[in-house]
């Protein structure tokens, strides 16, 4: 597996296909460009999901994340385009991603987005 920028997600097989567990990947090291003014721009990314076939590889989607370096981008199209992407890779039954981007100018961005695949609803929480 490469070490350099790519926007191939690679996954393999979920070993527990069977059962409903959440995955929750945080990545503070997320960069691209504004495309107005081409200053870098960064956030921290939180994902859960819960798998169906597939889980993302980690290391996939760190030099996924890296690919976006010198790319511009607006905080609500580049959010929405990783979670479409994460879609197709692995076709989650549930996905949840949200970007912090930090502070530019007095202003903070958090933008998040999901996706729910059809026919699957969640399970009851159990508390005790």
């Amino acid at each position: 597996m490469s070490s350099s920028p790519s926007k191939i997600l690679e996954v393999f097989d979920n070993p527990n296909s069977e059962r409903d567990f959440v995955i929750r990947i945080d990545s503070s090291e997320f960069t691209c460009l504004c495309p107005l003014t081409g200053q870098p721009d960064f956030a921290d990314i939180h994902i859960e999901y819960i798998a169906d076939k597939f889980c993302v590889e980690l290391k996939a989607l760190k030099n996924y994340f890296w690919s976006y370096r010198n790319e511009g981008a607006f905080h609500e199209a580049v959010t929405n385009k990783i979670l479409d992407d994460l879609v197709e890779a692995m076709d989650p039954r549930f996905i949840r991603l949200k970007a912090v981007f930090n502070v530019r100018g007095g202003v903070y961005t958090n933008v998040e987005c999901e996706h729910r695949k059809e026919g699957w609803s969640p399970r009851e929480v159990v508390s005790i």
